[in-house]
């Protein structure tokens, strides 16, 4: 599990840097007759209070790039999806607590900010920079 969140981490430091997402919150994907691997309740990870942070980050920054920029992307939420998909396997709990850190992020900028500021330019830059950081903490620390 710590190489996966360390090779899923290592690809986000370049969209937390680079990149920007849809303009939908993160939402579970449509699923087709998969068999889900239940995981007894297991302790969080030491890195959990990290990564629901990075969660937020990721909502927050999605919704600051979709309302000022002019070109649509998905790297954001990509993201996110991909966090989900390699850290939250049959952990139905910690994937909803982290899709609602990223809602979280994404609704709390939603609500301050209808039109692209200043303030919102500045705002994206930092939360990028904070997420970048914290990645690279996950990693260094907890990766193989």
């Amino acid at each position: 599990m710590i190489r996966r969140l360390a090779l899923i981490l290592t690809v986000l430091v370049p969209a937390v840097l680079l990149c920007g997402t849809q303009t939908a919150v993160a939402q579970e994907p449509a699923v087709e007759e998969e068999a889900t691997v239940v995981v007894p309740d297991l302790p969080p990870p030491p890195y959990e209070a990290r990564l629901l942070r990075l969660a937020e980050i990721l909502g927050s920054v999605q919704y600051l790039r979709t309302l000022c920029s002019t070109e649509e992307e998905t790297g954001w939420r990509d993201s996110m999806q991909a966090l989900l998909n390699s850290e939250t396997a049959g952990e139905a709990n910690r994937r909803a607590q982290l899709t609602a850190g990223y809602n979280r992020g994404f609704r709390a900028f939603a609500a301050v900010y209808t039109t692209c500021t200043e303030a919102a330019v500045v705002a994206e830059e930092r939360y990028r920079h904070e997420g970048a950081t914290l990645v690279a903490e996950i990693v260094s620390r907890y990766g193989n």
